[in-house]
């Protein structure tokens, strides 16, 4: 179990790097590819939906297989993905390549939060599901900065070459450590329609998706704001990107460790008002110093908060675990792309000013739909042990 743990940790900093080179490598791929920004960041729109699209659908059309040949052979295609992106010339065939390639993502993610979450005992079971989210605060701690630098220095393919080796050894890892044959309950469409019809469970998916919508607002276009708002150069664009990273994967091992002592909906809850606190101070950063201290409760709370979501979503009904984890994917990257693409909007119209406000307004909505929702899950907690 510890060796799966490990390699599914590793699979998703591969794919947190994948997902996030796009945004770290923003500046080099608008010049690169002779684009503007906003259009450069359709890349992030469109991987994003092809992500929310795919998520559940693949969940259950896959859920039959092996789970050790598709965790392997979703890094692969990942990583074969990224390296064919590499090689396009323009805006036009990168974009449909980008959109292939991130249907891996789809895939591993929820993939191995149910592995994880089915070799686990149930009393661990938050621990371990966060434990693998730590790949994605990995990759922001350096894949994001390095993929940044790489970009800044060498080039956008460079980056993307860089990923695509990261990917292939991920898949190696998850054939040689996952068991083999190991198979989980045959996921079906409508299995998924049963989910969407209980809105207990929705409200904790949309928490997810108007948090997605908040960051990526402005996430997305970190990169160049960092360089055109606060003339930060490429080494201190990394430097933030790693100080983000930092902060980001400690927020994920406190929430790893307090989890089922805390509740995974109250950790949603702290992680959601961190972020919405630091929006909210975005203006106030003039420069590449103040950035980085307003930074750090965003990175505190950025992947915690997802972390701590997947497990509230597991026990709110252990059943149906694989496909909610699906499901909240899904939410978070439909987040994405829907924050992406309004930011995208927003910045060619009033520029980078007006980034922040709209990332306040999801991220307090969230903020406030998740607190309230904690208080129902502690009373009903508090109900049945007194039941008991």
């Amino acid at each position: 179990m510890r060796g799966t743990r490990w390699s599914l940790l590793g699979g998703n900093f591969a794919i947190g790097c994948g997902v996030m080179v796009v945004p770290g490598a923003l500046n080099d791929l608008a010049h690169g590819l002779a684009v503007p920004v906003p259009v450069a960041g359709q890349l992030v729109t469109v991987a994003a939906w092809a992500m929310a699209l795919a998520a559940p659908v693949l969940a259950a059309v896959l859920s039959g297989f092996d789970r050790r040949a598709l965790l392997a052979c979703s890094l692969a295609w990942y990583a074969a993905g990224h390296a064919l992106s590499a090689a396009m010339p323009d805006l036009a065939t990168l974009l449909p390549v980008r959109a292939a390639t991130v249907l891996a993502a789809a895939v591993f993610t929820p993939a191995a939060a149910a592995v994880v979450g089915a070799l686990a005992a149930p009393e661990r079971r938050g621990e371990a599901i966060t434990f693998i989210f730590l790949g994605w605060s990995l990759a922001s701690v350096l894949g994001m900065p390095i993929a940044s630098y790489i970009a800044g220095t060498v080039g956008w393919r460079t980056a993307f070459m860089f990923v695509a080796g990261l990917s292939a050894l991920a898949a190696f890892a998850a054939w040689r450590s996952t068991p083999a044959g190991l198979r989980l309950p045959v996921l079906t469409l409508r299995d998924l329609g049963g989910v969407l019809t209980q809105p207990a469970l929705m409200v904790i998916v949309a928490v997810t998706a108007l948090s997605a919508s908040g960051q990526f607002a402005l996430f997305g276009y970190m990169a160049p704001y960092f360089h055109h708002v606060l003339g930060a150069s490429v080494a201190e664009t990394s430097a933030l990107f790693l100080w983000f990273g930092v902060f980001g994967f400690v927020g994920s091992v406190l929430v790893t460790r307090w989890i089922d002592r805390l509740g995974a909906g109250r950790a949603a809850t702290l992680g959601l008002a961190a972020m919405a606190a630091a929006v909210l101070a975005w203006p106030l950063a003039a420069g590449p110093l103040a950035m980085a201290f307003v930074l750090t409760p965003w990175a505190l709370g950025c992947f915690s908060s997802n972390s701590a979501q997947q497990a509230r979503l597991a026990a709110a009904a252990p059943a149906l675990a694989a496909v909610l984890v699906s499901l909240n994917t899904s939410a978070m990257y439909l987040g994405q792309g829907l924050g992406s693409a309004s930011g995208g909007m927003l910045l060619g119209l009033f520029g980078y000013r007006a980034l922040a406000p709209a990332a306040a307004v999801g991220l307090m909505l969230a903020t406030l739909l998740s607190a309230v929702l904690a208080q129902r899950e502690q009373a009903s907690r508090t109900a049945a042990t007194g039941a008991r």
